[in-house]
């Protein structure tokens, strides 16, 4: 299942870097913090706004091991950004998100599908240079969890 998630990301980050004009393709490193484990990771994104305000975010997150747990996150998210000036914006998000967590002590693994909400903002550093943060919540049977991300983006 994973495979499929990760194949399906990387198509569409390609499908977007092929069909984008300048401005509409964002990529990002990130790091997060999800509380169910208190594990921290680090991650990227890809953003493409094919609608002026709308914008789907794609991402893969990479979880570093504590208390005997890994674990890796997909999510595809869509924002919808409110510019507050020509420097900061806000954004609402919703999405899906899968992960697939491994306990390294009892040799056991487990897989998670749901939902992200949460909020964004992006402060403009340089031109095309972004710093951004989100805190979501994401809803996931006997699982839900916040993650909180901290990020810097490259707009084409």
């Amino acid at each position: 299942m994973k495979k499929y998630i990760l194949m399906a990301i990387v198509a569409l980050a390609a499908i977007v870097n092929a069909h984008a004009e300048q401005g509409d393709v964002s990529a990002a490193a990130q790091f997060v913090y999800a509380s169910k484990y208190s594990m921290a990771g680090l991650g990227a994104q890809v953003q493409y706004e094919p609608i002026r305000n709308f914008r789907f975010a794609p991402e893969f997150i990479y979880f570093f091991e504590n208390k005997h747990r890994t674990a890796i996150n997909a999510n595809l998210n869509l924002h919808y950004v409110i510019n507050t000036s020509s420097t900061f914006a806000l954004y609402p998000l919703v999405g899906f998100t899968f992960g697939h967590y491994n306990n390294t002590l009892l040799d056991h693994s487990e897989d998670h599908c749901g939902a992200n909400i949460g909020v964004g903002c992006q402060y403009r550093v340089h031109e095309k240079l972004y710093f951004f943060s989100e805190e979501r919540f994401q809803i996931i049977k006997n699982f839900n969890q916040s993650a909180t991300v901290l990020g810097l983006k490259y707009t084409f």
